[in-house]
């Protein structure tokens, strides 16, 4: 199986980071330093490195470091499966993001076509426990990384949605204004249900093969919606009442909600410790990994933030054991070195410290 992997990733102005050139090797990378130091500002600059706004989703002038506000760079070079490449994506001050492959202006989604990356981070600890657009927006992400093309049936869908919502709000009653709409809805929403549909099933089949110390969830996603063209067509056209008293659309993909059940003690995750939660997600992001590597010819680029903090020393020797395992370039931060003793030479080491609001990284 051919790798993936970054050989040298530069970042320019990017948060804490005014310069940095890391020259790496196949192996995991490990990210140690104390809060605070940069070290999560590595994984954002790398999450921008596939479509979409990173793990933090922000806004392109918040990245750009202060106090000199010039724009921002992320540049690496990618080994694929199908050759390398020269990537760069960058925001010049007051300037939208753009993106180069090999030289040449590109489109975000392309980034998915020639790589794939997924990622953990604390943010999503509370995912079982919040609301179901954070679920969606989990859900979405692991799709994304099984068919680039999700990307842009969402922002159709999105688009439509929005411009029906409009009419909606302005107590538009004619049918002609949201014929157009509509179907345009119904194409995008069936693709994003049959998308979700594939990756849940790929995720669902990697975790019941797979001989993993982490526990096997039963997925689900829960939809009103009906999942093929016609009959989504149907629902929109039929609710347009109920919607007009909302003021906004109640059926359709949006509306969707990702479960997940702990399989050995038949519990829904929502009801699962705070250890099992972190758990059952960290099955899931292996899960999705697993399923790359069969799909895509090389597993993902894994970024996982401060994703041995809360296991015990048990558990978290299991994963470091899977990600090497994996062959995957995994990209962990963690507070002390001695939270990735257990990695050894398998990985490599570098130390983040900060100093006056610039972040410095060294071999540690």
């Amino acid at each position: 199986m051919s790798g993936l992997w970054i050989s040298t990733l530069t970042l320019s102005h990017f948060r804490s980071h005014k310069r940095e050139t890391l020259n790496l090797d196949e192996r995991p990378v490990v990210l140690f330093g104390a809060n605070g130091a940069g070290k999560t500002n590595v994984l954002e600059a790398l999450s921008l490195l596939s479509p979409g706004r990173g793990i933090r989703r922000a806004g392109t002038e918040e990245i750009a470091r202060e106090p000199e506000r010039l724009g921002w760079k992320v540049s690496a070079v990618l080994h694929a499966p199908d050759r390398v490449h020269e990537i760069e994506t960058r925001a010049e001050h007051g300037a939208n993001r753009t993106v180069t492959i090999d030289e040449k202006t590109a489109p975000q989604v392309a980034l998915g076509r020639i790589s794939r990356m997924v990622w953990l981070i604390p943010a999503m600890d509370r995912l079982w426990l919040e609301g179901a657009e954070g679920r969606r927006r989990f859900l979405d992400r692991i799709t994304l990384s099984f068919e680039p093309n999700h990307a842009e049936v969402s922002l159709a869908y999105s688009k439509a949605m929005a411009e029906r919502n409009r009419l909606l709000k302005d107590m538009v009653r004619d049918a002609m204004w949201y014929g157009a709409l509509e179907e345009n809805m119904a194409e995008a929403g069936a693709a994003i249900i049959a998308n979700r549909n594939n990756a849940l099933g790929r995720l669902q089949s990697a975790m019941d093969k797979a001989q993993t110390a982490f526990p096997v969830a039963d997925l689900s996603i829960e939809m009103e919606a009906p999942d093929d063209r016609e009959t989504l067509l149907s629902a929109l056209q039929n609710s347009r009442a109920n919607d007009l008293r909302a003021g906004r659309t109640l059926v359709g993909p949006h509306r969707a909600d990702m479960q997940a059940v702990y399989r050995a003690k038949k519990l829904a995750a929502k009801h699962c410790s705070t250890g099992e939660q972190k758990a059952l997600l960290l099955s899931l992001i292996l899960a999705n990994a697993r399923a790359l590597a069969e799909d895509f010819g090389a597993p993902p680029i894994m970024l996982l933030d401060e994703v041995a903090a809360h296991l015990d020393q048990n558990r978290r020797a299991a994963l470091y054991d899977e990600i090497c395992a994996l062959k995957t370039q995994a990209w962990m931060t963690g507070t002390g070195a001695e939270l990735f003793e257990g990695l050894g030479d398998r990985a490599q080491h570098f130390e983040v410290t900060e100093t006056d609001g610039t972040s410095t990284i060294s071999a540690g």
